[in-house]
């Protein structure tokens, strides 16, 4: 190192939208500390910048109180005094979809081009729980080549030596940082915090104590003559005097240069002085070499209904509203760019880590629901408008011949994949409209038994009707006041077969004589039974699945586990001593509930007795703070009726088993998992993450010491080695653990219940107990060598629209893209704002190059996650290890709708 040690001070606030205060309580401290940082600026010549921790919603949120100030700040931002972007919201990477890593990231460069073409290209990710591995990738594309982060890695020896020990992913703060395809970025890690230069004093004496420990920390981890010293913590005002605080620190310490830098500078500096001993460390940045009590996992699992909120509102946006507002474009429609942004931006203000994580205060989470549901009526009514406008194109006069009240309907397949699969639409078999009056005894007398279900090819499928009476309904045409009607409706439940990726199939309920149907899925009363398993119960509700492709047997599926939790939202701690409570011992109640040729669905009971709550002496660990791993309470020996109702389900042509569990949690104080003994022999296991299905081992480190080792997921989790597999789908379970137990069980946590918040005080949050009923959904799959494909489609609903009989330049049944790579996940399908383009993703889920093939003659190039034109493509791609690739499709060139 050079004699001279540059200090680079950078003045910021780590704003976190909402935690310990609601949202509104942290707005108004917003503005009142942008009023005092701008008075400030323009006071002070020599407080040089401000970064804005990354997130452009600040400015949208400081003009709500505050918008005669936008000139003012747009000036400080034109002079670099205010450095903005490139996020929209600190978001949580392990708990916020793919898509919404990239939806933050474009919209916040967006929305910082707005105010500046200077927008800050850094990686800022100061207080996530953990890194996502493909991070390095995602900056590359976006042109940004280095992260800063403040989680994730543990970068020196034993008492905080630097040292080139194998055990550590890093001597040093500075470190290259790949993802699996190999992208690199420089990742800087805060090894004192984001803090370390929080509240410099002026006082001499004071500064001297201050500067000569906060110094030598710095130099601990330092690779480079650069030390980096961040002037803020958590909603921290704006240090007004630190200018003086800096002259005073360069007359104490005159060996020293201090600066008072912005990231820009520091990380430029940074660059030139890198040694060449920097260590490279490799995908997710989990903390796995710590002790394991730090890491915030279980933050996946805290107040899971909020996730459950999310995966579905990423999924209705991702997965179906823009793939099917992008079919209706390449049909002629307008792209309701306006509509996204708002429902993607809603949605990501609960992304945050304070947010999605749900380890903030109840206020807090009360508001997240009312986002969640905002988002979501939006993503419904563009999914509405364009199935609408599709099945206005649709021909569907070839149903014509079976009769005037033929009733057509459309069932769409947004995913990237051909799919089979159990439907349910309703119907209007007739509608009477108020302006032409109503006959309540003629809608009663239609017959609801004497039709069939058949597609375009005349083929019939078995349906199962439910009769749903008469009911209320109203159009709301564009052109004309709303008109409302009756309508005796009916509910077809069937099975869809081979409906096209990225399209649709049309059917059609016709009058004709109804054939019989004796088939059944169901042979014996504790077995159901299709092409690929045979589900056996057994008597304490557990299920035994042979897999019929490859003969294995998976034993014991299903069991539920139960366990005390004197923990807090961001880490779960069972009290010491205690033994988990299961079902295994359970005599369960078994019944079959639906029996038809293309589903059949068991129901199981379990009447169980779980302790009431943790002991009173919890309450006085909390309020004392009593830091969690060295709390003693235990749970109390009462114990309150808990019954756990789940209906397993498999369909005719299903690859997977569905599970839906419900119960109406009155206990507190606990975990709740469902357990998966997989007997397979294998040191490591697979889980969905952001961009890549991550490869993780059963075992942590030597230095982890936590009793559990709980990780994140989203989809899916899997267990498999070259003989058998078992991969456990989910709709927003995203905590999972591989029990180390000698069988590879998967546990999935299906409830916490906690009482306090933790972190820094004690911040009671008895909504956080979950009280009250309670559903899940997962699906078990089975398989001798597989794919993932069905635990993708999982997460993604079903459309279907009913149609009427007209004429149309659309046909029956239609997909808008061909394409094939074996080893290729398909991400998203959208119109870039820019240009006009459609937008297609795909990853890599391998460690070998894949080709893309793309059979349509059709004209696309190869653009990056923010959707800019780059090479013109062929109808081969060739696609390297875990890249993830964009494409870009020329509308006005294509041949297909």
């Amino acid at each position: 190192m050079s004699a001279k040690q540059s200090v680079h001070i950078i003045s910021h606030t780590h704003w976190d939208r909402e935690w310990y205060l609601p949202f509104e309580k942290h707005h108004v401290l917003l503005c009142k500390l942008m009023d005092q940082l701008m008075e400030t600026l323009e006071a002070d010549e020599n407080y040089k910048s401000f970064h804005l921790d990354g997130q452009t919603i600040i400015l949208d949120d400081y003009l709500q109180f505050r918008p005669e100030m936008k000139e003012k700040l747009q000036r400080l931002i034109d002079a670099g005094r205010i450095h903005i972007g490139p996020w929209y919201i600190l978001q949580d990477e392990f708990l916020t979809s793919s898509e919404a890593n990239l939806r933050n990231l474009q919209y916040g460069l967006k929305d910082a081009a707005k105010w500046s073409s200077n927008v800050s290209k850094l990686g800022y990710f100061p207080d996530s729980f953990g890194n996502m591995g493909q991070a390095p990738q995602i900056l590359q594309q976006a042109g940004i080549d280095t992260a800063v982060f403040g989680r994730g890695v543990k970068p020196t020896g034993f008492n905080n030596t630097v040292s080139d020990a194998e055990d550590y992913e890093s001597p040093y703060s500075e470190m290259n940082w790949q993802a699996p395809d190999g992208s690199t970025v420089l990742g800087i890690l805060f090894a004192n915090w984001y803090s370390n230069g929080n509240e410099i004093p002026v006082d001499r004496d004071q500064a001297q104590e201050f500067w000569k420990k906060k110094l030598a920390d710095a130099e601990k981890y330092a690779a480079t003559p650069h030390l980096l010293l961040m002037n803020g913590c958590d909603h921290q005002p704006a240090q007004t005097d630190l200018s003086e605080a800096i002259k005073v620190a360069r007359e104490l310490f005159p060996d020293y240069e201090f600066i008072h830098s912005d990231f820009d500078h520091y990380i430029n500096q940074v660059k030139q002085s890198l040694p060449k001993d920097v260590k490279v460390v490799n995908g997710e940045l989990r903390s796995q070499h710590t002790d394991g009590w730090g890491t915030l996992v279980n933050t996946a699992s805290s107040r899971i209904y909020l996730k459950q909120l999310n995966q579905k509102g990423q999924a209705m946006l991702e997965k179906v509203a823009e793939p099917l507002a992008s079919l209706a474009y390449l049909a002629g429609e307008q792209y309701p760019h306006h509509l996204f942004s708002y429902a993607w931006k809603t949605l990501m203000q609960n992304h945050p880590h304070d947010s999605i994580c749900g380890c903030s205060v109840d206020e807090v989470h009360r508001e997240m629901v009312t986002r969640f549901d905002k988002s979501r009526h939006v993503a419904e009514m563009i999914i509405d408008d364009s199935t609408a406008a599709l099945t206005s194109r649709i021909n569907t006069n070839a149903y014509r011949p079976y009769g005037e009240d033929a009733i057509p309907f459309t069932v769409f397949n947004t995913s990237g994949w051909m799919r089979t699969g159990v439907v349910t639409v309703e119907l209007d078999l007739e509608r009477q409209y108020y302006a032409k009056g109503v006959n309540r005894l003629e809608l009663l007398n239609i017959c609801t038994d004497n039709r069939i279900l058949i597609d375009e090819h005349g083929q019939e499928y078995p349906f199962a009707l439910t009769d749903l009476g008469i009911q209320f309904g109203y159009d709301l045409p564009d052109d004309q006041f709303r008109q409302p009607y009756m309508a005796r409706k009916v509910r077809l439940t069937f099975e869809a077969c081979e409906i096209p990726n990225l399209g649709y199939k049309t059917f059609a309920f016709v009058k004709a004589e109804k054939p019989s149907v004796a088939d059944t899925l169901i042979h014996h009363p504790r077995e159901m039974e299709n092409e690929f398993f045979i589900v056996h119960f057994e008597d304490n509700g557990s299920l035994t699945v042979t897999d019929k492709m490859s003969g294995n047997v998976f034993t014991k599926l299903c069991v539920y586990e139960d366990s005390g939790d004197i923990g807090n939202e961001y880490m779960y701690r069972q009290p010491d001593g205690e033994k988990a409570l299961t079902t295994e011992q359970i005599k369960a109640e078994i019944r079959i509930i639906e029996d038809t040729p293309f589903q059949a669905a068991f129901e199981i009971v379990h009447h169980w007795g779980l302790p009431s709550r943790a002991s009173e002496q919890l309450d006085s660990e909390q309020s004392q703070l009593v830091w969690f791993t060295a709390r003693k309470s235990q749970r109390v020996q009462e114990t309150t009726p808990f019954t756990i109702k789940t209906i397993v389900k498999l369909e005719k042509h299903g690859k997977g088993i569905d599970v839906t569990a419900s119960f109406d949690n009155q206990v507190t104080d606990h975990r709740l998992r469902v357990l998966f003994p997989t007997e397979i022999d294998t040191h490591c296991h697979y889980a969905d993450s952001i961009f890549e299905v991550a490869k993780r081992d059963n075992q942590p480190s030597s230095e982890w010491k936590n009793p559990s080792n709980c990780q994140h997921q989203h989809a899916f989790v899997s267990v498999h080695n070259q003989e058998a597999g078992l991969t456990i789908a989910n709709k927003g379970l995203n905590e999972y653990e591989i029990l180390r137990d000698g069988k590879n069980t998967i546990a999935i946590t299906i409830l916490r219940a906690v009482r306090e918040l933790g972190d820094w005080g004690y911040f009671p949050t008895p909504e956080a107990q979950c009280l009250g009923e309670q559903t899940v959904h997962f699906k078990i799959i089975p398989y001798g060598n597989g794919s993932y494909t069905d635990a993708y489609q999982f997460q993604i609903p079903w459309v279907v629209k009913q149609a009427s009989l007209h004429d149309g330049d659309l046909p029956l049944t239609q997909t808008s893209l061909e394409w094939s790579g074996p080893k290729l996940a398909f991400s998203s399908m959208k119109v870039a704002e820019e240009t006009g383009d459609v937008m297609l993703r795909w990853y890599n889920l391998s460690d070998e190059q894949e080709t893309l093939a793309i059979p349509q003659p059709l004209t696309f190039y190869k653009s990056n996650v923010l959707e800019q034109e780059s090479t013109k493509l062929e109808n081969e791609i060739s696609i390297n290890k875990y890249e993830i690739v964009t494409i870009g499709l020329k509308k006005k060139e294509s041949s297909r709708p």
